[in-house]
């Protein structure tokens, strides 16, 4: 989701690509955030996991963001789980945390590369469901979710080795079902259930381990949304305050403000997850009295309304989202 880091206007990557495999060219987010093997950016997107309405799968669905189309199931997590947090390094999708049940710490990898399963590369410091993902240019971050009870732990693991995450900073409150957004220097949370449902946008650096501050308002309240990020901007869309909505909201990354609602989902529903291109963001799944496999697409460029662009494999809410 979640994507960033080191500004930069280059857009193609280094000449020894191998040796900068962490050094990402997200052309999303204007920085250091992955760029495939041949350059230009992210070209899917990833679904992980997820459940319906109480079955949780193991899926890893990819689908592209070159041509509007459908989904295809290219591998598995090594537990079928819900509520996990995703994040994207230069050539891997996370999948970290989650509840199966119970509420597990695991952290999974898969390959960008190629089509294939996820292995479980290392832990989060709790077992924990409903989490919000942040990327770095260098890790990967999980932020909030429910234990239980509530947590406002920030974790940290990295992309270079595969390691267990430690934990390196707060946020303001106490929250799950929480949507992450990531800029070139910063990780962000927003909205959740607190109790009540919270509004707040908070922001932690990538630059040194520390809390986060609370920097703008969502324009309502509400959990369980969907997060992306552009280069400029986050986004939360979706998600279920008193009722379940498709609002889309955006929030600045260059000044710290008040987010305010660009545009509607072609859906109504919770439990959604998030994708980023270079250009678009992506909403994928969700529920309201059915499940959906519905992956929705707006613009970057101009504030407006999102697209129904293709299916997942299957419908399910609570997956995790990448791109790679």
């Amino acid at each position: 989701m979640p994507l960033s880091f080191l500004d930069i206007t280059v857009l193609s990557p280094p000449s020894d690509a191998s040796a900068n495999a962490n050094l990402q060219y997200n052309i999303s987010t204007a920085s250091a955030e992955w760029v495939s093997a041949g350059g230009g950016g992210p070209v899917s997107g990833y679904t992980s996991g997820g459940r319906v309405p109480t079955v949780a799968f193991n899926t890893v669905d990819k689908f592209p963001f070159a041509a509007d189309d459908n989904a295809s199931d290219v591998g598995d997590l090594t537990a079928a789980r819900n509520g996990a947090a995703g994040q994207s390094s230069s050539t891997s999708g996370y999948t970290s945390g989650g509840r199966v049940p119970p509420n597990v710490n695991t952290i999974d990898k898969f390959p960008f590369a190629s089509n294939g399963n996820a292995t479980d590369v290392g832990d989060l410091t709790q077992s924990r469901e409903r989490v919000a993902g942040q990327s770095s240019s260098a890790s990967g971050y999980s932020s909030g979710g429910e234990a239980p009870p509530f947590a406002n732990t920030i974790d940290k693991f990295p992309f270079s080795a595969d390691a267990n995450a430690t934990d390196v900073g707060d946020l303001t409150q106490s929250r799950y079902g929480l949507a992450g957004q990531s800029s070139s220097s910063s990780g962000y949370t927003s909205g959740g259930y607190a109790p009540p449902f919270a509004n707040t946008i908070d922001k932690f650096p990538f630059s040194s381990d520390g809390n986060a501050t609370d920097v703008g308002d969502l324009t309502q309240g509400r959990y369980r949304a969907a997060g992306q990020s552009s280069s400029t901007s986050g986004y939360s869309s979706g998600g279920r305050a008193n009722s379940d909505s498709n609002t889309i909201d955006k929030f600045s990354f260059a000044s710290d403000a008040n987010a305010t609602d660009v545009g509607d989902l072609s859906q109504i529903r919770r439990g959604p997850t998030g994708q980023s291109s270079s250009t678009n963001g992506y909403t994928s799944g969700g529920f309201t009295t059915v499940a959906f496999n519905t992956i929705d697409k707006f613009p970057f460029s101009s504030d407006s309304n999102a697209t129904d662009v293709g299916n997942l494999t299957g419908a399910r809410d609570n997956p995790a989202g990448q791109q790679g």
